[in-house]
């Protein structure tokens, strides 16, 4: 075996359990916050649940996982060289994703992922492996997580807070409770079932670039993602999750606005189906952006200033500098990568 493709291998774990440790809590955050869920059984849950929503979706469409695979190409020719620019992008990712974590700045990984293997792609080949009609999916995915997750974040609150006005307090906290905990299930869910086609689409584009007939394709081309690859993502991502959690927890659960539980269900019920509309239509979009968009949608719906805008800016500043910078570092990372192997 190339031992090109073990550092990929090894990179793109790294990158899965980098995503359990910075982005996948993002899922339970609001669950954890309103205290639902203990941290613990949170992740747990998020563990099971991932699968799940990696599995079923991959079954049902795995449109995403295809979009991810076929955002850059490369000449057949230069498979080994294509393979060695892959592992940079893995490598620069976990350099972006560590910093986003030890500032506490919950950071898109698959906006780094993105952008990562453009870098590299382009430090090879240049603009022209980047394919631009799978590339503008991810600009409509930015514009759908963050619009379609605060308007609906908004919208589903002022929907409960309509039907339940009349609703005594300890009823609801029990109520929306048991609501909440369902609701962060379907979360982790669609986690899986968007991050975890991503990476598995990208994993498996490093094992074809090695070695194309390791890789079953269907009939319209694209990969068929086995179930073996969706259980080591989701156990990896499980483990990345219950290591490093808590601090992306406490930035979008607690610090970005304080929630009561049925603003905690409201939003989970806003960014799961944002979600699950993006992953059967094929447009891969941000967890995170779709979940802390929601929260702020639920925060407005209160007063604007409800929100704490200033943990927002700086969590729109990471996503801003996410394409550049992790784009940039991984060009360069390809360059070095490409003289040493």
């Amino acid at each position: 075996m190339s031992i090109t493709l073990v550092i990929v291998v090894v990179l793109m774990l790294g990158v899965i359990f980098v995503n359990g440790w910075t982005d996948a809590p993002n899922a339970i955050a609001t669950a954890v916050s309103t205290r639902v869920l203990r941290p613990g059984s949170a992740v747990r849950m998020a563990v099971v649940f991932n699968f799940l929503g990696a599995l079923a979706m991959t079954l049902v469409n795995s449109k995403v996982a295809a979009t991810i695979s076929n955002i850059v190409t490369f000449r057949p020719d230069e498979n080994h060289l294509a393979l060695v620019v892959l592992a940079a992008a893995m490598f620069a990712i976990v350099l972006w994703a560590v910093a986003a974590w030890y500032f506490g700045i919950p950071t898109s990984e698959s906006h780094a992922l993105i952008a990562g293997v453009t870098g590299a792609a382009i430090a090879l080949g240049g603009f022209s492996s980047v394919n631009r009609d799978e590339w503008i999916k991810v600009i409509y995915g930015l514009i759908i997580s963050s619009v379609l997750g605060f308007g609906m974040g908004y919208a589903t609150t002022k929907i409960i807070e309509g039907l339940f006005y009349r609703m005594k307090r300890r009823t609801a906290n029990t109520v929306f409770g048991i609501g909440q905990a369902f609701g962060a299930a379907g979360m982790a869910f669609m986690h899986g079932a968007q991050d975890g086609q991503k990476f598995m689409g990208t994993f498996l584009l490093g094992i074809y670039l090695y070695n194309s007939e390791m890789v079953s394709r269907s009939a319209d081309g694209s990969f068929i993602i086995p179930i073996w690859l969706i259980l080591l993502c989701s156990t990896v991502m499980g483990v990345g999750t219950s290591v490093g959690g808590y601090r992306i927890i406490k930035a979008v659960g607690m610090d970005m606005v304080k929630l009561e539980r049925y603003q905690g269900f409201a939003a989970d019920t806003a960014a799961s189906l944002c979600l699950l509309l993006s992953s059967l239509t094929g447009i891969p979009v941000s967890t995170t952006h779709t979940k802390t968009t929601a929260i702020m949608g639920v925060g407005a719906s209160r007063r604007l200033s409800a929100v704490n805008w200033g943990v927002v800016g700086d969590m729109v500043l990471a996503w801003v500098l996410t394409f550049p910078g992790c784009g940039i570092i991984a060009y360069f990372m390809a360059k070095l990568f490409l003289v040493i192997f």
